[in-house]
């Protein structure tokens, strides 16, 4: 397939709208309750959620889970863009595996289940055996390629971790699932995504390139290069996501770009953490534009390119936390504001 021409999913692959009438059906029964707009943006969400619903009033969530998506980049090694050790990645996994981590003590308050997937970590592959060997039995592949000189994945590795994600979230809406958090975890992942974001915006490098881990001036310049050199590598694949996917991306953004299409296919609403899942949601976004519609921002970072990409995909995150951790923590906060509009919305239906 040429580099030249914009791949496109079947059409079996493609998500549909999300019900107008029922999001119509919703904003009137919001009218009983006050002034129009007096709820702000708790009657937007809970409109949103009666239209990927198709009902009015919107059911109540039953069974919300956090796709966390692990995956190591080879740019925060070679390049040293991060101020993470190369090896934390592995070292996490196993703290949330075990059910240890700030995800999970997230999880737990704000009732939400979380799926780990390992789809690149840079570690023996057999390191969760102990704990759950399902978690790393799909892995596309250990780390990815130095982005600056080097394509992440093959093409084949890039292809395979989108269906990767298709699969899981059939998995996941089969057993019942209905919303998913898309998340990230792994060493390096917000160069890749700051180049993908400032490709598919128009973004110069210095403007998309955040501090991500905490990184000094130093790291930071380093960074800038890598973003600016992974850019010109991958300015000729702008239009076949797949290819860019393997130059820029990683195993992670892969998967999670896949998510967010089959989501969208699936008529399952999403909410969107951190950088890393908002280049995913663009890739999702240019392959089929629709899908948007299925989707919300979480919440704000203090990453630049999660900001322009938001603004790309005209989306107002729902909270501004300012939360730059990743692994779904900003995503899932907003868990009880979407139940609560759900609720308000349904008291909406049966005032007189």
């Amino acid at each position: 397939m040429s580099h030249n021409e914009p791949v496109k999913p079947p059409d079996d692959l493609r998500s549909s709208s999300i019900d107008s009438a029922a999001a119509a059906d919703a904003h009137r029964a919001w009218g009983t309750l006050s002034s129009p707009g007096h709820y702000g943006r708790l009657e937007d969400i809970g409109c949103w959620m009666a239209a990927v619903q198709g009902r009015c009033p919107a059911r109540r969530l039953q069974r919300p889970v956090a796709l966390i998506i692990a995956a190591d980049h080879g740019i925060a090694t070679t390049a040293m863009t991060s101020a993470s050790p190369t090896d934390s990645t592995a070292d996490t996994m196993r703290d949330m595996a075990r059910g240890e981590s700030v995800a999970h003590d997230t999880a737990l308050t704000v009732d939400v289940s979380i799926r780990l997937i390992d789809a690149g970590v840079d570690a023996d592959p057999g390191y969760l055996d102990d704990l759950d060997p399902r978690i790393a039995e799909h892995r596309i592949r250990r780390g990815s390629g130095s982005i600056d000189v080097e394509d992440a994945l093959s093409l084949e590795e890039a292809s395979r971790a989108v269906d990767l994600g298709r699969a899981i979230v059939d998995d996941e809406v089969d057993s019942g699932t209905d919303l998913i958090i898309a998340a990230h975890v792994g060493v390096g992942a917000t160069t890749p995504a700051s180049a993908i974001i400032g490709l598919l915006t128009a973004g110069d490098p210095v403007t998309v390139t955040g501090r991500g881990s905490g990184i000094d001036d130093a790291a930071w310049m380093r960074k800038v290069a890598a973003v600016r050199d992974a850019m010109y590598r991958s300015k000729d694949a702008k239009a076949d996501i797949v290819a860019l996917l393997s130059r820029t991306g990683g195993a992670d953004i892969a998967v999670l770009t896949g998510i967010l299409l089959q989501a969208a296919v699936r008529k399952t609403p999403v909410i969107l953490d951190d950088v890393v899942v908002a280049s995913a949601a663009l890739l999702a976004h240019r392959l089929d534009f629709r899908s948007r519609q299925w989707w919300i921002a979480g919440t704000a970072s203090t990453e630049p390119a999660q900001a322009r990409a938001f603004e790309r995909l005209d989306y107002q995150p729902v909270l501004d936390l300012q939360v730059d951790q990743g692994q779904g923590v900003g995503a899932m906060m907003c868990l009880p504001i979407v139940r609560s509009a759900i609720a308000i919305g349904a008291r909406a239906t049966v005032t007189p």
